[in-house]
């Protein structure tokens, strides 16, 4: 799962290297809460317009957990 979502923030981005996930302890429900850094100039990419990209990228992520009965939460940390 971080894999993936390494994956697409770096196609995404300018500075690939500057590109980091965190994944947190699973909550009491089970959800795996992904913390995505980028560098500040590769924010606006990643966000998009009206948030859509992110809201693109949530979606993948939820999609594939579902895949492996899990439940993620992506976080796009400045």
């Amino acid at each position: 799962m971080k894999d993936l979502l390494i994956t697409i923030a770096r196609g995404l981005v300018e500075d690939p290297s500057a590109v980091s996930v965190t994944q947190d302890e699973p909550a009491a429900d089970g959800t795996i809460v992904f913390h995505l850094t980028v560098a500040p100039d590769d924010m606006g990419r990643i966000i998009g317009k009206q948030g859509r990209i992110a809201k693109a990228m949530r979606t993948v992520m939820r999609a594939a957990a579902t895949r492996q009965d899990a439940k993620v939460m992506v976080e796009i940390d400045d």
